[in-house]
């Protein structure tokens, strides 16, 4: 059920039976709880479970216990918590009024926020006409020119993060690479310059790595360019590079059947540059930015690329296919040196469910962050814990090299000897930032779908990565 927000200068008879109640201290003083005579804060079950209903006259009281919440990210996760206890106890008609609420304009727009990150639900493909059914919130009172730039704000951000959501939602026979593509373009009414390079281009230009990854599929293979300018012309971008694998069988080196329909959100790390790349332009961002996202699906067929096969890569450098489910990294290596050499951006930062092996590693909890720069890596860890989005930095290292190093060729896709699967990945990797551009990897593989759901969103896709990435810009670049 999706949460609805309006704005309303007073209260709505829908809603009239149900008032949301925000308690920040014991200090706190309403004709509610004093008719309550204190009891709130006696009661153990509001201090334990931060929410209680209380029917008094006919109307119902949802008091909400703001004692301990303290940060934007702590107002959020109420938010959220409120909102499935609204959810829970079929609560879908509230009001509260916003001039007698003793938050600040930041924690309260932050909590809303909150409560519609928690809401999203992908439901394009149920028959129910329950998906169409909405938890209305009003919140009334006057908005000041500063809460409007606020929420306007927290909006640009949210359809970014639903836009990720929802192209990881879809399954494979919808969202294969031609459609992918198509539905980048639309982006280009928000001011976005959307730049499609086709099959019979990416041939011209040298792109082998990642052709090979698709050449065994009947759809095509793209890279897609976004580019957004809300800077003056001397600003350098910042480069983000996203891997848009639509669906991985792991061609000829074929994944085990279970679970293998998880493999349609192998291209969340593309999903969440296309939905970074929507709020910047969307909240008129100060920078100017690139978003490069590398489409292709995995398939086998008689046309299929082979284990053993060599391949020229875009840098020039060649790749012996030893694995043909290490295939991201082949399409990241031709998005990588064509994002430095085209765009010279200040930075890239590139995103991807890599490997298997960072879920063995650091589970759900934090993606993998390998990096060539400690000040980049630092201003994304520290982005990531202020929105929940956390980063574990990860190893890199030339003595891991002689593990990818080929017989054959400049180097192989994977390490046959065992061990350190994620960070031979992201060394491969490095090899492809030819002029010492500042670079980080992202390895979200543990983080871009939630079978149990998180904090701030419910089980499914997370739309991980586009919170990080725009906390990183407002703080440090803009």
């Amino acid at each position: 059920m999706k949460l609805n927000l309006e704005f309303v200068a007073k209260v709505p008879k829908v809603a009239k039976d149900n008032e949301i109640i925000l308690i920040k201290d014991k200090s706190d003083k309403s004709k509610i709880q004093n008719s309550l005579n204190k009891s709130l804060f006696n009661n153990k079950l509001f201090l334990e479970k931060k929410f209680l209903v209380k029917n008094i006259k006919d109307k119902n009281y949802v008091f909400v216990n703001c004692l301990k919440t303290k940060t934007s990210l702590d107002f959020e996760k109420l938010g959220s918590k409120l909102y499935i206890f609204l959810k829970n106890n079929r609560i879908d008609k509230t009001f509260f009024l916003s001039n007698s609420s003793f938050l600040t304009n930041v924690q309260l727009e932050k909590l809303l926020h909150g409560a519609q990150l928690k809401s999203y639900e992908f439901n394009v493909y149920k028959t129910n006409n329950k998906k169409n059914e909405t938890n209305d919130l009003y919140i009334v009172g006057d908005k000041s020119k500063k809460s409007n730039l606020l929420r306007n704000k927290l909006n640009s951000l949210l359809e970014g993060v639903f836009l990720t959501r929802d192209l990881v939602s879809e399954p494979g026979n919808v969202l294969h690479p031609d459609e992918y593509a198509k539905r980048i373009t639309k982006l280009r009414k928000f001011g976005l310059k959307v730049t499609v390079y086709n099959q019979k281009k990416l041939k011209k230009m040298g792109m082998n790595a990642l052709l090979g990854v698709g050449q065994g599929s009947v759809r095509g293979s793209y890279l897609v360019t976004i580019e957004w300018k809300g800077a003056k012309n001397n600003f350098k971008p910042l480069g983000f590079v996203g891997k848009g694998v639509c669906f991985d069988t792991g061609g000829y080196s074929l994944k085990p059947a279970k679970f293998m329909e998880d493999m349609t959100y192998d291209m969340a790390g593309s999903a969440t540059v296309v939905g970074l790349m929507k709020t910047l332009a969307l909240r008129k961002s100060k920078i100017n930015a690139v978003g490069v996202v590398g489409l292709v699906e995995n398939m086998v067929s008689g046309n299929a690329q082979r284990p053993g096969d060599i391949v020229k890569s875009y840098s020039g450098k060649t790749i012996e296919i030893l694995n043909t489910d290490a295939e991201g990294r082949l399409v990241l290596a031709d998005a990588l040196t064509f994002t430095e050499e085209k765009f010279k951006p200040q930075f890239i930062i590139d995103l991807a469910t890599l490997t298997g092996a960072i879920i063995v590693s650091l589970g759900s909890e934090y993606a993998g962050l390998f990096s060539n720069n400690d000040k980049l890596s630092k201003q994304l860890i520290e982005a990531g814990e202020s929105v929940d989005e956390k980063l574990w930095r990860m190893p890199l290292n030339e003595n891991f090299d002689k593990l990818i190093n080929s017989k054959n060729a400049d180097m192989q896709n994977i390490n046959y000897i065992g061990g350190a699967g994620s960070t031979t990945a992201a060394q491969f990797l490095k090899r492809f930032i030819i002029n010492k551009t500042p670079w980080a990897h992202l390895d979200i593989a543990g983080m871009a779908f939630s079978k149990y759901g998180g904090a701030l969103n419910s089980g499914g896709a997370t739309g991980y990565g586009v919170r990080l990435l725009n906390k990183l810009i407002e703080d440090n670049y803009e």
